[in-house]
């Protein structure tokens, strides 16, 4: 009976049964006309009355006929955006015999598309890895230089080893990111992000007793992998953090299908002619600052590979907002 299951079928047999209730219709419409003209044709309510019932019910038939040959491409697209949106990793169900091969190969690529996903984020963790080694035992270096008092090559040790670091971290974002960037099933709850980088924070930054206040509802979630959404705040929230004089606040809000996330510091602020400027890779806004200027470039790169957006603005309390839109 793989028949039903055809959409072609189903189409048919609802044009078969949809034509077949109408020809009873034009047959009423012409004895309606002839009635007029043959006044005296006792027989016609019941004839019309039977051929009436007939067509209504082909009709109806047709009806559904061809709304149960429409409706699983209805549950398809609901499927998708499931997929889209995160809510569902494949596509489940059956279809007619024309889609179902499509529908498996969608979900053989959506399957493949993952194996790629663990694969590359198992590659970046393995050079991850082979590179802590190296750069631990330079490190050990620069102490053991200080040591002997050789302060200007520690120094000089210490500075490139941060660097390098940096540019590992770097990197190592932004091929993950441009492994799984846009990924369909892949979704992350912001306020649980947001509140283990505060906690971090906090920490860190607890001698300075500087206030960190989180604005972030419970029902945020972006399309976008957990460690890249701390990979973004991190950086905007540590920048935020050493800048401000007192008091540090992320904020997210819906606009349309996006997510925006604000971080407001109460700081110095930053000149508008610099703005664009800061978010370019290796430039940094204070050259005495620590870092190596590569913070807001990551955070640009790896909101452009998930069609999102980064922007630093005035802050209502004075110093620099940074604002990331994600699509949610």
């Amino acid at each position: 009976m793989n028949w039903l299951r055809s959409f072609r079928w189903r189409i048919l047999l609802g044009a078969f049964f949809w034509t077949l209730g109408l020809i009873p219709v034009g047959h009423l419409v012409f004895m309606a006309v002839h009635h007029r003209t043959r006044p005296r044709m006792e027989l016609l309510p019941v004839a019309a009355g039977t051929s009436l019932v007939f067509a209504l019910f082909c009709l109806l038939a047709g009806i559904l006929l061809i709304r149960a040959a429409l409706s699983p491409f209805t549950r398809l697209r609901r499927q998708l955006t499931g997929v889209r949106e995160g809510s569902r990793p494949r596509i489940e169900g059956t279809y007619p015999i024309e889609v179902q091969p499509l529908v498996k190969d969608l979900n053989s690529l959506l399957e493949h598309r993952e194996r790629l996903l663990r694969r590359a984020l198992a590659k970046a963790g393995d050079l991850a890895h082979g590179l802590k080694t190296p750069l631990a035992v330079l490190a050990q270096e620069a102490e053991r230089a200080q040591a002997a008092d050789q302060q200007e090559l520690a120094a000089i040790i210490s500075l490139q080893v941060e660097r390098m670091r940096r540019q590992v971290d770097y990197h190592l974002a932004h091929a993950r990111a441009a492994g799984s960037g846009d990924t369909p099933g892949t979704r992350c709850h912001v306020l649980t992000a947001v509140e283990g980088l505060v906690r971090t924070l906090r920490r860190i930054y607890a001698a300075g007793a500087l206030a960190i206040r989180v604005d972030v509802p419970s029902d945020h979630f972006v399309r976008c992998p957990r460690q890249d959404v701390e990979e973004m705040l991190g950086n905007l929230l540590d920048n935020a953090c050493k800048w401000a004089s007192c008091t540090v606040t992320i904020q997210s809000l819906r606009q349309n299908s996006d997510i925006v996330v604000n971080v407001d510091d109460d700081g110095p602020g930053l000149h508008p002619s610099m703005r664009d400027l800061v978010l370019e890779r290796g430039v940094r806004a204070d050259e005495a600052a620590p870092g190596s200027g590569l913070g807001l470039a990551i955070v640009r790169d790896l909101a452009e590979l998930y069609q999102g957006t980064i922007s630093l603005e005035q802050s209502p309390v004075g110093g620099l907002r940074a604002r990331l839109r994600l699509p949610g």
